[in-house]
């Protein structure tokens, strides 16, 4: 298929915003599950403990952990492993289509995975305390196992809180309606790039594979029967980049990303799918948060995470000169908001003792 000639890359960083609610953030009261669909798997943000539950920052203007605490309670939201196997949250609507995306299947089941998925069948749902009590192996053994049998769709971890109890299901007994199999994992994938291609507006095949954490072969295949059959068509925004967009998405207005710095924590939807660039631009960082500006993701919030009290070492900026010292004020109160004191001190800005 032709390559399409894409509208400036400012028109679609603007309009990537609009969908995704950055500068122009849900209100309180809003229903939330539209947003939650467009950037599915949700994590759980900066400061997380297990049992956080998922963050939509900074796309509602409210403490957004009250809606999808009370989504989670009701199984509106429910966890999961997803986008290589970590830790996720999506609509019970759309279980089905992730479960398949994003399962690791199991070619065989060892000896101790079968004895905690028979405990979590014959005598479930259970914590792993009463499974240690079950079948007298360790927690050691116990957790990776579960975790495993979860990525395969096998077990199902029921995070309605904070407890640190939880209790463990049998997948396909706690959602008899979801079908999950090899047969399915392919229209599954496909309608979850087409998703997440919505969201994003334009993306590289780096920012498809950053994001997903499929198989670079199995994201190409699905790509080309997606642009065989029109769903998706591949673009050009300007001579370095080409990527895929949604038919329709190739043009957009001719608007620019709205002012503003905004702080997205590492398993934000953006900083997903920028990964590998951000690694390009900020190598051996210990980064806390990133900053977009523009539209783009320019910044690093660099420090060492810890429960106590810690400083911010240093704000990086892939910035000239001249636009750090015009944005200086606002990135540092972005910053000192999600950072205050005196609990932390930022030490330097682009490298410069403040």
């Amino acid at each position: 298929m032709a390559t399409e000639r894409a509208s400036t890359l400012a028109a679609i960083l603007a309009e990537r915003m609009r969908r995704q609610r950055i500068g122009n953030p849900l209100a309180a009261g809003d229903d939330v599950r539209e947003l939650i669909g467009a950037i599915q798997p949700l994590s759980t943000g900066p400061f997380a403990r297990p049992g956080s539950p998922p963050r939509l920052v900074p796309r509602c203007d409210f403490d957004d952990t009250r809606v999808t605490d009370r989504l989670r309670r009701d199984r509106t939201l429910v966890k999961g492993r997803f986008q290589g196997g970590g830790i996720g949250y999506v609509l019970a609507r759309d279980l089905e289509i992730y479960a398949n995306a994003f399962r690791k299947p199991l070619r065989e089941i060892s000896e101790i995975q079968g004895q905690v998925l028979d405990a979590v069948r014959n005598t479930g749902p259970l914590t792993p305390r009463q499974i240690k009590e079950e079948t007298g192996l360790l927690n050691k053994q116990i957790m990776p196992t579960l975790q495993r049998l979860q990525t395969a769709s096998l077990v199902y971890e029921d995070q309605l809180d904070d407890d640190w109890e939880r209790s463990w299901y049998d997948f396909g007994s706690e959602w008899p309606d979801v079908r999950v199999g090899e047969e399915h994992r392919e229209s599954a994938v496909a309608e979850v790039l087409k998703r997440f291609l919505r969201a994003h507006v334009f993306a590289t095949l780096e920012q498809i594979c950053d994001w997903s954490k499929l198989p670079a072969r199995q994201i190409e295949r699905v790509l080309a029967s997606l642009e065989a059959q029109e769903l998706v068509r591949l673009c050009r925004i300007s001579d370095a980049e080409e990527g895929y967009c949604l038919p329709g998405d190739e043009s957009q207005s001719d608007d620019s990303p709205p002012p503003g710095v905004f702080i997205l924590h590492r398993g934000d939807f953006l900083v997903r799918s920028h990964a590998s660039k951000l690694k390009r631009r900020f190598p051996g960082r210990e980064v806390l948060q990133y900053l977009l500006i523009d539209g783009k993701l320019l910044g690093a919030v660099c420090g060492h995470w810890g429960f106590h009290p810690y400083d911010i070492e240093d704000i990086a900026l892939d910035l000239p000169p001249q636009r750090i010292e015009a944005l200086k004020s606002e990135i540092l109160e972005v910053v000192r908001t999600a950072y205050p004191e005196p609990r932390h001190r930022i030490l330097q800005l682009a490298g410069k003792a403040l």
